[in-house]
């Protein structure tokens, strides 16, 4: 007997698909930025009709920001479990640094290129998807292993999130493997850190008479 010439189409639940759509948005993304996106062609690379795809999403915006949040809580969950896995300050820079890399490595500049457009980041809180609690919780560590502020310990890792952003920037445009930049980036976050302490501090040390 001959097989149908049509196959039944697959049925997925609503979760499955929304996150199929987000998928194939993220591919795109990935590839090409966000210029050309668009819910009909995301539609289209998840194998979703047009009509189906706005049950689950009103605009394209509405898909963008779920995407923006989806990514960034899936990126700080591995880094607050690695960092958890750390016993020295070394391991505990490489190990987020690694994460966040390898992240890149996977993932490209998708969550840099969504938070690039306006209306995507516009109403995103600050402390949403744990980065406020990620530099407190790296900030009470680092003051305690050098005895430093909290203040100024939570203003230095605030500010040595930065590096591992850059270093993935480079990672994409460059032909340096990733095992020697996370190197070369958990050297300059060590370095930057002990600088501070070692330096700043002491310039701004009041004199004992």
């Amino acid at each position: 007997m001959n097989e149908p010439a049509t196959q039944q189409r697959r049925r997925y639940s609503p979760d499955v698909r929304r996150s199929m759509l987000l998928d194939a948005a993220a591919d795109i993304i990935c590839r090409e930025g966000v210029a050309g996106l668009s819910l009909e062609r995301v539609g289209q690379a998840a194998g979703v009709s047009k009509s189906l795809v706005y049950k689950y999403f009103n605009s394209i915006l509405d898909l963008m920001k779920e995407l923006l949040a989806r990514e960034l809580k899936a990126l700080r969950r591995r880094q607050m479990e690695a960092a958890e896995q750390a016993n020295t300050l070394e391991e505990l820079v490489r190990n987020i640094t690694h994460v966040y890399l390898c992240y890149i490595e996977e993932r490209g500049l998708i969550i840099e290129r969504l938070q690039a457009e306006p209306r995507v980041s516009e109403t995103q809180d600050p402390t949403d998807f744990g980065r406020s609690g990620a530099v407190d919780y790296l900030a009470a560590i680092i003051a305690r292993h050098f005895d430093m502020p909290q203040g100024l310990a939570r203003a230095a890792t605030d500010v040595s999130f930065g590096l591992p952003s850059a270093a993935g920037h480079y990672l994409l445009s460059h032909d340096m493997p990733r095992e020697e930049l996370e190197d070369l980036t958990v050297s300059m976050i060590l370095g930057s850190i002990t600088m501070f302490h070692g330096d700043y501090l002491l310039r701004k040390q009041k004199l004992r008479r």
